[in-house]
Formats: C-alpha cells, sequence, structure tokens
C-alpha cells in the first residue's frame, strides 16, 4: 500500500469526497489545497502520505505558524489532514493515524476579526454616500450599483452571510414580507436569515428602483461586445445585464466599502461582526449558531468570552458586592 504515490492518495480521497459524501466543490477544492500543501512538505522530507508520521504533520503545523498563517486557518488544514487519514485508516490503506492526539493550539481560538458598531455603520453608508457625491459620474448606471451594494452589505450584515450564498442568492428565496431570507450554506443545508428593517428597506429600494436598470444592462460606458442582457435572471442580486456576480467582485465591493472607515474588511468580517454584535449585545449561543447556519455549537462558541465580558461588565454595575468597597 504504501508504494502508492501521493497523487494517487489524494485523488480517490477527493473521490470520496465528492461521490460519497457529497461535498460541495467549494469545499473539495479547500480539501485538495490543504492536502496538496502537507504532500509537498512531505516530498521534500522523502515521505509519502501513507508513511506520515506524526512527528511530520506537527513539523508541518510549526512551519505554518512560522510562516505567519494565522490559527484558524491551520486548524482547517489539520482539520484536513484527519479527515484524511480517517478515510486511509476505513480504506485499510493505513493501520496508524499520524494526526492522533495533536491537540489545536489555543492560538486557533481567537475570536474572528470583526468591525467596531462605528466602522460597521460608516461601511454600510459608504455606497449612499460614493452615490450622493458622485456629481457628473452619478448616472442612472452608477446609483444602481450603489445602491445594489448598500443591499448587499445590509443582507451580509443582518444574517451573516457567506460570500457564495450572496453570490447564489434567488429571488424566490426572498420573503420580504415576513422579514427573512432562504438561504442555501456548506452542504447545501438551507436555514433562515432574518432581515432586520434595514436590510428590508435597502432591498425594496433596490429591487424596485436598480435591479430593472441593471438587468436591462443599461450603461453609458456599456462596452460594445457586452453579452445580450439577461432580464430574466432568477437571482436576487445582478451584475449588468443580469449576468452572475463573481465572489472577486464581492470582495473588491466590500473592501472598497470598509476603506471608509479605516479598515479593509472581507466579507467574511461582515459576518463575524454579525455576529459579535449580537453576543455583545445579550444574544444566546443557541441562536447566533441558528443564524450563521453552524452544525455543531462548539464552532459558534469561539464567540462565548464575548457573552463572558458582558456578563462581567453587567455583573460589575449591578451587584453590590462587585466593587471594592
Amino acid at each position: 500500500m504504501a508504494s502508492e504515490t501521493n497523487s494517487h492518495v489524494i485523488s480517490s480521497f477527493l473521490d470520496y469526497l465528492r461521490i460519497e459524501k457529497g461535498l460541495a466543490p467549494l469545499s473539495i477544492s479547500a480539501y485538495t489545497t490543504d492536502i496538496c500543501q502537507f504532500s509537498e512538505f512531505l516530498e521534500k522530507r522523502k515521505r509519502l502520505l501513507l508513511t506520515a508520521r506524526r512527528i511530520e504533520v506537527r513539523d508541518f503545523l510549526q512551519q505554518l505558524f512560522s510562516n505567519q498563517v494565522d490559527g484558524r486557518s491551520v486548524g482547517r488544514k489539520l482539520s484536513a489532514l484527519r479527515h484524511l487519514y480517517r478515510y486511509l485508516l476505513l480504506d485499510r490503506k493505513i493501520d496508524h493515524d499520524p494526526t492522533l492526539n495533536i491537540e489545536s493550539p489555543k492560538q486557533w481560538k481567537v475570536l474572528p476579526k470583526a468591525l467596531a458598531h462605528d466602522e460597521m455603520e460608516t461601511t454600510l453608508a459608504a455606497p449612499s454616500a460614493r452615490r450622493n457625491g458622485g456629481g457628473e459620474r452619478s448616472t442612472e448606471y452608477s446609483a444602481a450599483l450603489a445602491s445594489r451594494d448598500h443591499a448587499m452589505l445590509e443582507v451580509f450584515y443582518a444574517g451573516a452571510l457567506r460570500v457564495s450564498e450572496i453570490v447564489n442568492a434567488k429571488l424566490e428565496d426572498l420573503k420580504l414580507e415576513v422579514g427573512y431570507m432562504l438561504v442555501r450554506g456548506k452542504g447545501d443545508k438551507e436555514r433562515v436569515a432574518p432581515l432586520g428593517m434595514s436590510a428590508q428597506q435597502a432591498l425594496r429600494e433596490y429591487l424596485v428602483e436598480s435591479r430593472p436598470a441593471l438587468a436591462a444592462g443599461k450603461s453609458s460606458g456599456a462596452p460594445a461586445h457586452s453579452a445580450a442582457p439577461d432580464r430574466n435572471s432568477p437571482l436576487l442580486f445582478i451584475a449588468r445585464g443580469g449576468r452572475k456576480l463573481t465572489r472577486q467582485r464581492i470582495w473588491q465591493m466590500v473592501r472598497a466599502a470598509s476603506a471608509s472607515s479605516g479598515r479593509a474588511a472581507s466579507p467574511h468580517m461582515l459576518r463575524h461582526s454579525c455576529a459579535t454584535h449580537m453576543v455583545e449585545n445579550g444574544a444566546d449561543l443557541r441562536t447566533v449558531q441558528t443564524i450563521l447556519g453552524h452544525a455543531d455549537i462548539s464552532t459558534t462558541q469561539v464567540y462565548t468570552h464575548l457573552a463572558l465580558d458582558r456578563l462581567k461588565t453587567v455583573y460589575q454595575k449591578h451587584h453590590p458586592r462587585a466593587k471594592a468597597r
């Protein structure tokens, strides 16, 4: 068994994830990146995936930390390796799991980065400020883009959505009359994302005033080779001509909007900001878990220390014996 090449092992594992586990393409892509990185590390040491030892796994993780890879990414890579070696054990290609008893370093449990309340407000207002200050460049098309971007930011923050969930959101998923939308997350699991009044208002303005203009492909600066517009696109958020937005475009939009607050935020930071601000304001972790779409409460417990911080603050303020006498 040990004579199998790393590429053959990786290929059979990815087939297992795709066919037997039914993982989404993005998840499989992440597994591929992480395991190939470990495979390259092993090859430099003249080792194969099937002959890797615990020391190689630990050295690989330590190298990642030395290269300033953040703890959450390292934790994800270790998780990918654990899934690989569990599969190899079940398939009887190895008789020992080299990831066994490797503990997750404390650094992996740091709270994901989030925007402060005032930074979030500034970020949400950025597209409208851009539209109102556009002067001669403030065309119907640029106004439609600003309205769309504002609605997307509000939905990101209201429902703690991921980029892929925004990209693939459909008009039929939106239930504005009752204040929520259906979201298809990881593993095609469906959840309900609540939408506050600000998000609902931004969506109404976008749907009534801006989305039709984008679907029609109206732009004075549209290139001559533009494709025919798709006025019947089922997607909620669209690019000019009804085309599907790319993940890269949404990243660029969020980065540009957050720049006005002095930060360089990512879409995932908006998701973490939603969870962080809810916990800071007293939301219980089970509710936050449901909104985020976490399958396991342990994933949401990264926000626990926020709840504890708030508990201590309230205690210090209200308990008669909390302060020094």
